[in-house]
């Protein structure tokens, strides 16, 4: 028997090795390739290698298979439909901890063997001879059930030796300890009941639990507040009692902690969470628990679709529509809600897709038949939808004889709300103190030297700064870069850092809070917002759009939208959907409780049908005028985009090299594709890295996908360009 193997780094195609013993597929091993020796991955075995000299595995780095057959089979899937090798597959499938190898955490635990009586009349005897003997006892007495050795040698004050010298001698015993590294691990949580389901809730529950146990998608379509999260745990509920394992997406870091928070007070049993914040140990400690399956309910951002869980029954995706989804900056650029239904297609498992605004190509897959729809319209305990009015800043602007952060009904609206004891969220999507530094005298625009973006101005540490790569100028200039010109540079544009201070300025003893990527850097910095925020210790919270999703706070009864003008003059054919998605979202967050929400959306095209609908709530109207126009011009659902990025260091040599499969492409696609002229992407540069795309509209992606992989054999990129390609694209405009 031999073994095909696929290394971590370098080759993409298998490499065929003899077996030293029994190997299953997905073993990890390490063999020889030339004169090093490298970790890989069976991906399959065979009688007859392909080659005539074949050496044998050096060494079986895993006791078992660590990816099991139905994730073998959505590799395969992935690997052809977003045309992507099945090596950068496969580094997806097991986390760069797990291909480490990082050990199981132990820690050695001290305990004495000896009476205390015995062990104070020992200490006094080796005082004299033995000091540090002594020193290690005497903390020992004080910790009549044990103690660390970390902290042993921490009180005592002496090294390992004296330790290893009294356990020689039976006084003491030194254990190996493991240690949960579970984020979970000290966390308590208030038990509560499974809460009466409303007859809508009662429905889709129902059509959810019938076929547990075979695969079918199903899409909850419920208005903000309706009660989904409580149609996912009692569903949990069942698909446990049957012993099946359960994997529930959110699309947030800032939604885990409140679904943890839901579940843990349903569920006793070990959980999982899967997120880019966790420690390599943490992660480790996590997938290893799944794997054995000691843990059976995963719970994550976009990557826990690939946890190893056993006997995987019930999936769920919720907010379904957004954006995070799909990864967008290295191959493979899966979207995880389709992955998800794939992995429920090979697995037998049921999936649920949950959306107050579903996406435009779920929503209309469930009007064609192919998922179970499912529609409440109806908040829970029968709460009403908040009350939305938009305000028109044009007259705003006139009112105030200029720019005007805050209309007078949004100052009124918090006033109130101060007076009453009931919280308020402020939503703009951007943050920093000012969006960009611009010259009074030519116009000129301090932007990144390495990406093709304005600077943002950041007040509290004073500097700009680039929201892609980081570059900082501090402080910030005072002499435009192109005229030369001295003090004619002046800051324009909103940021989250100007809300947050406007406030204090109208309202001196108003409480904020302020949630974004600046806020939120550090591990844990997410749950600790939104606990001071839920128990009342600020009356305001300002945020980019991690707070407009999903999030229940029952004492917030406003909500204003500061600004979402901008990104419907976006050139993307989503970005209407984008716009009506946020407003919706944001919107749900006001009056989730017993009292009533308002919501307050200032905007300087009032007339706009998207904040006419998203007011309503008016979905199904959307969708139908969306829909109509997505017909017209053939976009999703009515087509499959593939968008291909090239990018590199020299911007003429990036350019020809687009150009020329470009070339390659017109010869190779069927007539029915549509092949739109290589263009600069909507941030042209990033990273000192120029970027070109070009897009390819058609009806039949696996198709394409193979054309694209034949192509990429034969073209040989040079090392010095990147080619993405990015198969179901959220955005064209990026």
């Amino acid at each position: 028997m031999y073994a095909a193997v696929i290394l971590d780094k370098g080759l993409d195609l298998p490499l065929d090795y003899a077996l030293i013993e029994k190997v299953s597929v997905g073993t990890r091993v390490l063999v020889p390739v030339q004169s090093s020796l490298r970790k890989g991955t069976v991906v399959a075995l065979k009688d007859t290698p392909s080659v005539a000299k074949v050496q044998p595995i050096k060494e079986i780095l895993s006791e078992e298979a660590l990816i099991g057959p139905d994730l073998f089979r959505l590799a395969d899937w992935m690997s052809r439909y977003y045309c992507t090798s099945f090596r950068k597959i496969l580094k997806v499938l097991l986390p760069a901890t797990i291909r480490k190898e990082t050990q199981e955490k132990e820690q050695l635990f001290v305990r004495r063997l000896l009476p205390p009586k015995k062990l104070a009349t020992l200490t006094i005897s080796l005082r004299e001879n033995h000091p540090s003997q002594a020193k290690v006892l005497d903390a020992l007495i004080k910790r009549p059930k044990g103690i660390l050795l970390t902290e042993l040698l921490e009180e005592s004050g002496t090294s390992r030796s004296p330790v290893t010298t009294l356990e020689k001698d039976g006084i003491l015993k030194i254990d190996k300890l493991q240690i949960n590294r579970s984020p979970l691990e000290d966390m308590e949580f208030f038990p509560t009941k499974p809460k009466v389901l409303s007859d809508e809730q009662q429905i889709a529950f129902d059509r959810i639990i019938k076929n547990l146990k075979s695969f079918q998608t199903h899409l909850i379509h419920g208005v903000t507040g309706s009660g989904k999260t409580e149609i996912y745990l009692q569903a949990i509920a069942k698909a446990r009692k049957q012993g099946l394992g359960i994997i529930l997406l959110v699309p947030e870091i800032a939604l885990t902690s409140q679904t943890i928070e839901r579940l843990k007070s349903r569920f006793t049993e070990k959980m999982g969470i899967l997120h880019h914040r966790l420690s390599d140990g943490e992660r480790f400690d996590i997938w290893h628990g799944i794997r054995k399956g000691d843990i059976q309910i995963v719970v994550g951002a976009r990557s826990a679709i690939f946890s190893p869980v056993k006997n995987l029954g019930l999936i769920i995706v919720d907010e379904e529509h957004e954006s995070s989804y799909k990864q967008t900056d290295e191959e493979p650029c899966y979207h995880a809600r389709d992955v998800a239904i794939m992995r429920g297609k090979f697995s037998s498992a049921t999936v649920v897709l949950g959306s107050a605004t579903p996406s435009l190509e779920s929503y209309a897959n469930a009007k064609a038949g192919k998922y179970t729809l499912s529609t409440l319209m109806k908040r829970a305990k029968n709460a009403s939808l908040p009350e939305v009015k938009v305000v028109d800043m044009k007259t705003e602007y006139a009112k105030s004889e200029g720019f005007t952060l805050f209309c007078s009904q949004l100052i009124d609206a918090i006033k109130l709300r101060l007076e009453k004891g009931e919280q308020t969220l402020l939503f703009l999507n951007r943050r920093g103190y000012h969006a960009f530094q611009m010259c009074a005298g030519c116009g000129e625009i301090v932007k990144c030297p390495h990406c093709s973006v304005s600077l943002t101005f950041h007040k509290k540490t004073n500097h700009l700064a680039c929201h892609l790569c980081s570059y900082v100028i501090a402080p910030p200039p005072t002499e435009c870069p192109l005229c030369k010109e001295v003090a004619t540079l002046h800051f324009k544009g909103v940021g989250t850092e100007q809300v947050e201070r406007t406030l204090h300025a109208l309202f001196p003893d108003i409480r904020t809070l302020r949630m974004d990527a600046d806020t939120t850097r550090h591990k844990g910095s997410h749950d600790l917002l939104f606990k001071q925020f839920r128990s009342g210790k600020a009356d305001v919270l300002i945020g980019t759009q991690m707070i407009a999703k999903g999030l229940h706070f029952p004492a917030v009864t406003l909500v204003g939208v500061l600004n979402s003008d901008g990104a419907l003059n976006l050139p993307d054919f989503r970005s209407g959907e984008n716009v009506f998605q946020l407003l919706t979202q944001v919107s749900g967050r006001s009056g989730r409780g017993d009292l009533k929400g308002e919501v307050i959306v200032q905007s300087s095209l009032k007339g706009h049908p998207i904040f006419q609908h998203a007011s309503k709530e008016d979905y199904k109207t959307f969708f139908n005028e969306e829909m109509e126009a997505r017909e017209l011009f053939a976009f999703p659902p009515f087509s499959r985009l593939t968008k291909l990025i090239f990018s590199g260091k020299n911007e003429g040599h990036v350019k020809q090299i687009a150009d020329t499969f470009h070339r390659a492409l017109l010869k190779n696609l069927p007539s029915d594709f549509t092949l739109y002229p290589v263009i600069p992407c909507g941030y042209a540069k990033i990273k000192d890295n120029f970027r070109f795309k070009l897009l390819i509209k058609g009806t039949k992606p696996l198709l394409l996908s193979s054309i694209l992989m034949q192509l990429r054999l034969e073209t040989h990129l040079p090392r010095s360009i990147r080619l993405l390609v990015d198969v179901d694209p959220t955005s064209i405009f990026s």
